[in-house]
């Protein structure tokens, strides 16, 4: 069998990372009868496996992600797979608690779909549990007020009504703000008034920028500022929340420096389509979600690979709270030749008259895939028949619907 060492190697890791951390024998060399191993020679090969296992389970989870990374490209995508891969620590009784967090930034679209929502959704659907939409709206300037209504259409649609709650981040401001003050007063996060091209130069320089020490008791009084919508108060630029690298993790001397004391929260004026001009400190992703994750009891997540760096950054935040971080799970992306799946250009093309709406049977939004009469259990078996692969997939329209179309006469 060709580059069978490789190709052992990537499975093994991906095994392990799906499941905590430890491969399982079987399951890779089931893995590699799908690449070509022959039932004759596997006493021959076994032994290696074995080998190759075992030194796979003796690295830390992070050291197999980065494996992982030199490795994927050995592991061959089957588009036909019986059932889901099954999930590591799972209650049977209570199932399991996924969630999807879109932007009101625009219509929902079918990469969203793939690649977020019926990843989470499918599991949800397997084990019983709770499945929550939460709508990122945290950020003023991008959310779109025609959003609420067009999400909760598409996500009824989408996961079968079977959605257990719908929540809005933006009404859950006084929550992340309890959380920030704990992260202040546990000594994990302080309010940096340096300018960003200030701050960017500490980050290169491994150095910690001078709001960094302040006493603990001045930080508070710059957080109240932020929020002061007097004179003397900060103003929108004046100053950032950010997350403050535990020196066990090298502090602003991580190696990744995109770990290097983060930003959570920042000033906005700009007024909210629902909350108006009520706050200004708004969330960013990496105090929100984790904030949200711990609050309501996430257990699994399932997100594209791109987002890696931002779960170390929320798995910091958990530790800081001493809460377990839920299991985690990376999928790549399906690449598509020829369709447009930015939100922002989508809503841009139909506010210029491109096209007449968001159903337009030429835009691939939720809307559009609902006007033309495709069932969401087509989409649901594309992303079942993937399963967790890291590795992303390049495909036109034409190929993608015809998939789904074979899907659909089975539903």
């Amino acid at each position: 069998m060709k580059n069978l060492q490789e190709k052992a190697k990537a499975y093994a890791l991906k095994n392990a990372l799906a499941h905590g951390g430890k491969a399982a024998q079987g399951n890779v060399i089931s893995s590699l009868f799908h690449e070509g191993l022959k039932k004759e020679d596997v006493k021959e090969v076994a032994k290696e496996i074995s080998e190759m296992i075992k030194k796979v389970n003796l690295l830390s989870i992070e050291e197999q992600k980065r494996e992982f990374e030199k490795f994927e490209k050995f592991v061959d995508e089957r588009e036909t797979r019986e059932g889901l891969e099954e999930l590591p620590g799972v209650d049977e009784k209570k199932g399991v608690v996924m969630r999807f967090r879109p932007a009101p930034s625009g219509p929902i679209h079918v990469g969203n779909l793939i690649g977020g929502g019926l990843p989470n959704f499918v599991y949800v659907k397997k084990y019983s549990g709770k499945f929550y939409v939460i709508i990122d709206d945290t950020d003023p300037e991008r959310t779109l007020p025609e959003s609420y209504e067009n999400i909760k259409k598409d996500c009824d649609w989408a996961f079968q009504g079977s959605v257990y709650k719908y929540l809005n981040a933006s009404d859950r401001l006084e929550i992340y703000y309890k959380y920030a003050k704990q992260l202040i007063e546990k000594d994990a996060a302080y309010v940096c008034t340096c300018r960003p091209e200030e701050f960017r130069k500490f980050v290169e320089a491994k150095q910690d920028c001078p709001c960094r020490n302040l006493p603990k008791k001045e930080t508070l009084e710059r957080w109240k500022k932020m929020h002061d919508k007097t004179s003397g108060g900060f103003k929108e630029s004046g100053a950032v929340l950010r997350f403050k690298t535990p020196k066990s993790e090298g502090g602003m001397k991580h190696k990744n420096p995109a770990m290097r004391d983060f930003p959570l929260a920042r000033i906005s004026l700009h007024k909210h389509p629902k909350q108006g001009n009520k706050f200004r400190v708004w969330p960013l992703m990496n105090l929100a979600v984790p904030v949200d994750d711990m609050e309501l009891g996430m257990t699994h997540i399932i997100r594209g690979k791109d987002h890696k760096d931002n779960a170390e950054r929320q798995k910091m935040m958990f530790e800081v709270f001493d809460k377990k971080y839920p299991y985690a799970f990376f999928i790549g992306r399906v690449k598509f030749k020829d369709m447009e799946l930015s939100k922002r250009k989508i809503a841009a093309a139909i506010n210029e008259g491109r096209f007449s709406g968001f159903e337009d049977e030429r835009l691939p939004t939720v809307a559009s895939l609902r006007k033309r009469g495709f069932k969401p259990e087509a989409f649901a078996k594309f992303v079942e028949a993937r399963g967790l692969t890291e590795v992303d997939k390049v495909m036109d329209s034409k190929e993608f619907f015809k998939v789904i179309e074979n899907f659909q006469k089975e539903v």
